[in-house]
């Protein structure tokens, strides 16, 4: 059996954080080496997650952590403020960063695909890892061609930070890769209330939700004469991410450059 795939967690007292860690414990083909937060205490990783000791005790200094434990991947669910600075640091150490959190402009992608190849290496920034959510991005697409009249809802709990969604903006950019612009709506349209309309990208609306008791969900609704088509995803609980951050942190070790979307890693 080969050596298994070294992994180091920033942002590992989050909720996604925890996931990740509890994860990569149950995967003997990972070995957790760094558990980092911010607001870490002298407690062990397996501990953390509600698992035997697994003798990874947390810490605060991502950079001490990447080190002194030579991880391969650095998987962080940390925050957009965080997020750039840590993936240039991960590959400025020669470790994959495999990047939950959105907030990425094109130009900060542009930098870090140019230091992963400088380096050697390659990484992954995605919006979303929910295998279904992806296939939804897909479908969306694929019906974006004979349906080109379309609006985008997502849905998310009050405390999300950015709005809208990175699963959405990744939606409407792969809807409009396939789709030329079509400015929807009535000419003359006015927002007696502003925003009531949505945001507006490429000649389509996007909204967004922030209620409580939601967790995660989206609609991309198609519109035309006689008839609606409705595609839909919802999440439910944050393990239902776990599979294809698992997929990821191994694709990511045959990857060279930094990658946008989790797409690309699914056959």
């Amino acid at each position: 059996m080969s050596q298994p795939i070294r992994v180091a967690v920033a942002g590992a007292t989050g909720r996604m954080g925890r996931e990740t860690v509890r994860m990569v414990l149950s995967d003997p083909e990972l070995q957790l080496v760094a558990a980092v937060s911010r607001t870490a205490e002298a407690i062990d990783a397996g501990r953390l997650v509600g698992l035997e000791p697994c003798g990874v005790p947390l810490t605060a200094d991502l950079e001490l952590a990447l080190v002194e434990t030579k991880p391969d991947v650095l998987v962080d669910f940390t925050t957009p403020h965080s997020a750039v600075a840590h993936t240039s640091l991960a590959i400025r150490h020669g470790v994959r960063p495999v990047i939950g959190t959105t907030g990425f402009s094109p130009e900060d992608i542009e930098a870090l695909d140019k230091q992963c190849r400088e380096k050697g290496i390659g990484g992954l920034i995605a919006p979303n890892f929910s295998i279904g959510a992806i296939l939804m991005m897909k479908f969306a697409a694929q019906a974006s061609k004979y349906f080109p009249h379309l609006e985008i809802i997502e849905y998310h709990g009050d405390q999300k930070l950015d709005a809208p969604s990175g699963t959405s903006v990744k939606t409407a950019e792969m809807i409009a890769e396939v789709r030329e612009e079509v400015r929807q709506g009535h000419p003359q349209e006015k927002e007696t209330i502003e925003g009531s309309r949505g945001g507006y990208y490429n000649g389509f609306r996007i909204h967004s939700v922030r209620l409580p008791g939601i967790f995660a969900k989206q609609e991309v609704i198609f519109g035309a004469f006689g008839q609606t088509l409705i595609i839909q995803h919802d999440s439910y609980d944050r393990a239902g991410y776990m599979p294809g951050v698992n997929t990821a942190v191994k694709k990511v070790m045959q990857t060279t450059g930094m990658v946008y979307g989790f797409e690309h890693f699914i056959d």
